[in-house]
């Protein structure tokens, strides 16, 4: 994965897993799936199961409810927000860069000539 996940990222993931099954997920699948560890598996579980998002129809294995699916439909909805305004920002970001790096060769060559602006 490379950088640390925030809840609602981790929380969306355990959902994504256990939707991509029709007989609903097993602790063991959604911990590989989600790359959690164990003990994060069952505080997550935990968060999900109490907010109402799956159920769980045997002692391991657990299905998403509507909640859940509307929480995975507006994650994603969310997420691809996200995406499309870190980009605007990584532009403008961009531009920033290119700005200061123009003002710094002016200054850096004006210095060099013994200018004063």
């Amino acid at each position: 994965m490379g950088k640390h996940r925030n809840k609602l990222e981790i929380l969306a993931n355990v959902l994504s897993v256990i939707s991509n099954t029709t007989k609903g997920a097993k602790k063991t699948q959604i911990m590989y799936q989600a790359y959690l560890s164990y003990k994060l598996l069952l505080r997550y579980l935990h968060v999900v199961t109490e907010a109402g998002l799956v159920k769980s129809e045997d002692v391991n294995v657990y299905k998403l409810t509507p909640k859940g699916e509307d929480f995975l439909t507006k994650y994603n909805q969310y997420h691809k927000s996200r995406e499309s305004v870190n980009k605007k920002i990584d532009h403008v970001e961009d531009q920033k860069s290119i700005l200061e790096n123009m003002c710094s060769n002016n200054n850096t060559a004006n210095v060099q000539n013994n200018k004063i602006l």
